[in-house]
């Protein structure tokens, strides 16, 4: 075994399992939730066929990291990780929609502007705009949170709260609340020689108040630069070098793949699997500034995982 890609755990008083594109999401008395997050790569909102090794750990870790960091600016889901893979916390209700916060011109929102688009999720775009530029304010562009196998939808501030997915009072305070949360991120990145390009932040309500769910800043919701080099490379024309999971998207579109119908995913070979799993690596150790340790994937694995979560949800 070199990667999870599934779990099938029975837990007392299961309530509950929500199989996500990465995520396994066991309920827990109605009230819990624990949260595995397994080593499935999806892009184009499609799960890809390999998993990518020690990808969940990576995940799980920063973001509990910076959880812990930003209980300041919002409460959030977490109440601890019991396992390298797996965050226990409260369940909440889910605002349907996810907020998206860009501080330059990149990835999605580059092709879009690319193809002539001027206007982003209702918010204006100026002419004259490069790939990789700063946005001389970050920006918010919220999308609809989609279904099992759906596609993530762009939707505006005002539809949102025509629509009535979320209430106009709610939506004003999870956008402050993003953008702080953005600013904190960027901030911690800095310190690192990074640069928090964008990223997206997912919200719920906990005994009616503004809960931040789910993960944060790690390499699957956010893309990252390195600062050194940035404005040269920016000035010349050049790629960035960058920390993030678009390097995936952009070997996919290489090779004709872009989740589209009738297309196929190209041959994931071990060197590409393996290189994926580097990245995730050196993205966890530039951003944290530690070096990651590797839970080994060994036989009796999933009886670790399985007796650190119960002898957390005993505790609680």
């Amino acid at each position: 075994m070199d990667s999870i890609i599934e779990t099938n755990f029975d837990f007392d008083n299961l309530t509950g399992k929500y199989t996500g594109k990465v995520r396994d999401v066991y309920f827990i008395k109605d009230k819990f939730m624990l949260m595995i997050a397994t080593d499935r790569i999806s892009a184009f909102d499609v799960v890809l066929p390999r998993g990518i090794p020690y990808k969940g750990q990576v995940l799980n870790q920063i973001a509990s990291k910076f959880l812990d960091n930003t209980t300041d600016i919002v409460q959030n889901w977490k109440i601890a990780c019991p396992d390298p893979m797996v965050t226990v916390g409260y369940k909440c209700q889910p605002l349907p929609i996810e907020m998206i916060v860009r501080g330059y011109l990149t990835g999605s929102s580059w092709r879009s502007y690319k193809a002539g688009a001027r206007q982003i999720c209702g918010v204006d775009i100026p002419e004259g705009m490069r790939e990789h530029q700063k946005f001389e304010q970050p920006i918010i562009t919220p999308t609809t949170k989609a279904e099992i196998g759906g596609h993530d939808q762009d939707i505006s501030k005002e539809d949102i709260i025509a629509q009535g997915l979320v209430p106009a009072d709610i939506y004003e305070k999870i956008e402050d609340i993003s953008l702080k949360l953005f600013e904190r991120g960027s901030h911690i990145a800095k310190q690192q020689g990074l640069i928090l390009v964008d990223t997206k932040y997912e919200f719920g309500l906990l005994n009616g108040e503004v809960c931040l769910m789910d993960e944060i800043h790690t390499p699957d919701s956010s893309r990252y630069f390195y600062l050194e080099g940035y404005q040269n490379r920016f000035d010349n024309n050049q790629p960035q070098k960058q920390l993030s999971k678009e390097f995936v998207r952009e070997w996919l579109m290489e090779n004709g793949f872009q989740g589209r119908a009738g297309e196929s995913v190209p041959k994931m070979t071990d060197q590409i699997v393996n290189g994926i799993s580097d990245r995730y690596i050196e993205l966890y150790e530039a951003v944290t500034g530690e070096k990651f340790v590797r839970q080994p994937y060994d036989a009796n694995i999933f009886e670790i995982m399985e007796g650190n979560i119960k002898n957390m949800l005993a505790r609680l």
